[in-house]
């Protein structure tokens, strides 16, 4: 059975709060979930796996739609985020033009929050909820069967093209070392980059599945609360072969790398026992690190951190249930950069009984701090979180606007901010004057030029000053 699996065109993306000059064309990373859904069927199917991405290869609609038809797919699987919806729903529609036969699948975190606002498309056969590798897999194998579907847990499709059938969630994945590894030579990996990488081309990794912490502003539906951690020896083993393939930087997606200690000491231990020469940039949080773990991680290539801060006072810090403190923030960037490696800064605004003495108290935070890369942006009720529902609870949410939305994209949709104390035109000015106070400071421009090492900093750091310089105007 030939399945194409699509990374759709980013031409009707939902409007963020970041400016245009700092929110496209500074990376292309490869799709994750994808790759990891072709890995786990070339390994345990006999059918035939193509992968296209899109947006990185400029593949437009009608590209797409001649390359649906030479390949002539049963199947097409689509990853579904909420901010890229419009988007996979025109590539289903192109695709049931070309045949009504082909079945499209959709996974990712949209579905799993709106599943049957989903299904409100005729266009989508199916949903798969979850970690996606097996259910998919069992999809393929029952296609034509619908009792037989309806028994794995996982799946949404309709019955008679009326009635939705809906199996639940299966369990979560406990043995990470069980999934194969992402099949990533299906597609053009060697063109996946980012401004931020000190050597390209770039991919992209999980050690890890699962979030056990309590923000409010966060939610992971399809892969869930308990944290699971692939071995070190897994790790590595991925890391060899991503060596062996010419990839020269790795963007390691957990939310929390560091959670584990001691299996973050047994990756780097194992990359330097086995002379692995790779740079690495994690996710972490300020009260996951410490001075000899940092050390050892700089040891076996790790680049730069990227620390979810959020916040410069105690008050949002608790709103938000960050559970770290500020003095824990000033800590881990004041070690983080002892020891040489980067950090990257993320800051919000817009918070919960926040004022604009809290957001001048964050903004000062940052400069105090002076991380190598600051991301400010406007506190973003998302569907399914805490601070959604406590919102609608509240009536600072007005109507279930996510929910409209799921059930009718459409490209003129903003995402409201929290606006209790501020408008979101408001966070949005105060956010751009962040950046450009913050990057074009005499201070961040000396610190980048006495960091050119090479052509490759040169050009990344020339090509983000002129977005920098455009935001100015």
């Amino acid at each position: 059975m030939k399945i194409l699996l699509i990374n759709p065109p980013i031409e009707n993306i939902i409007e963020s709060d970041m400016p245009k000059e700092l929110e496209s064309g500074l990376d292309f990373l490869p799709p994750l979930g994808l790759m990891y859904l072709a890995g786990y069927l070339s390994e345990k199917t006999g059918h035939q796996i193509k992968m296209i991405d899109c947006a990185l290869e400029n593949v437009t609609y009608e590209k797409m739609e001649k390359i649906v038809i030479e390949e002539k797919p049963m199947v097409v699987g689509i990853t579904a985020m909420t901010f890229t919806l419009i988007d996979v729903f025109k590539t289903a529609e192109i695709i049931k033009k070309v045949d009504q036969n082909i079945k499209i699948v959709l996974g990712g975190p949209h579905v799993n929050i709106y599943p049957t606002e989903t299904m409100n498309n005729k266009n989508i056969d199916f949903l798969v909820l979850g970690e996606g590798e097996a259910p998919f897999k069992e999809l393929l194998d029952n296609l034509d069967d619908i009792e037989q579907l309806k028994q794995i847990k996982g799946l949404v499709f309709r019955d008679d093209d009326s009635i939705v059938i809906n199996t639940g969630v299966r369990n979560l994945i406990m043995d990470l070392d069980s999934v194969p590894h992402p099949k990533r030579d299906l597609l053009p990996y060697k063109k996946y980059y980012s401004i931020i990488a000190k050597k390209n081309p770039t991919t992209t990794m999980f050690t890890s599945r699962g979030c056990p912490y309590r923000c409010i502003f966060c939610d992971r539906p399809h892969l869930g609360k308990i944290f699971r951690a692939r071995s070190a020896e897994n790790v590595v083993s991925e890391m060899i072969e991503i060596k062996k393939m010419g990839i020269k930087e790795i963007f390691i997606y957990d939310d929390t790398f560091t959670i584990d200690r001691s299996r973050v000491v047994k990756i780097c231990e194992l990359i330097l026992n086995k002379n692995i020469k790779l740079n690495w940039d994690i996710r972490a949080r300020v009260n996951t690190i410490d001075e000899d773990l940092l050390k050892l991680m700089k040891l076996a290539g790790c680049e730069r951190i990227h620390y979810g801060v959020e916040a410069g006072t105690k008050k949002i810090l608790k709103i938000l249930r960050k559970d770290i403190t500020v003095e824990q923030v000033r800590t881990a960037f004041k070690l983080t950069k002892k020891v040489g490696i980067e950090t990257a800064g993320y800051f919000m605004i817009g918070s919960p009984n926040e004022t604009m003495a809290d957001i001048k108290e964050t903004i000062n935070l940052a400069k105090e701090i002076f991380p190598d890369y600051i991301h400010f942006s406007v506190l973003t009720p998302f569907p399914a979180t805490e601070l959604y529902f406590r919102g609608l609870q509240e009536g600072v949410i007005k109507n279930d606007y996510w929910r409209e939305f799921a059930l009718n994209p459409r490209i003129e949709f903003k995402p409201p901010a929290w606006e209790e104390n501020f408008k979101r035109d408001e966070l949005i000015k105060i956010l751009i004057k962040v950046y450009r106070e913050y990057y074009l400071s005499p201070k961040y421009i000396w610190k980048r030029i006495k960091e050119l090492r090479n052509w490759q900093n040169v050009k990344n750091n020339f090509k983000a000053g002129m977005r920098l310089i455009k935001l100015a105007i």
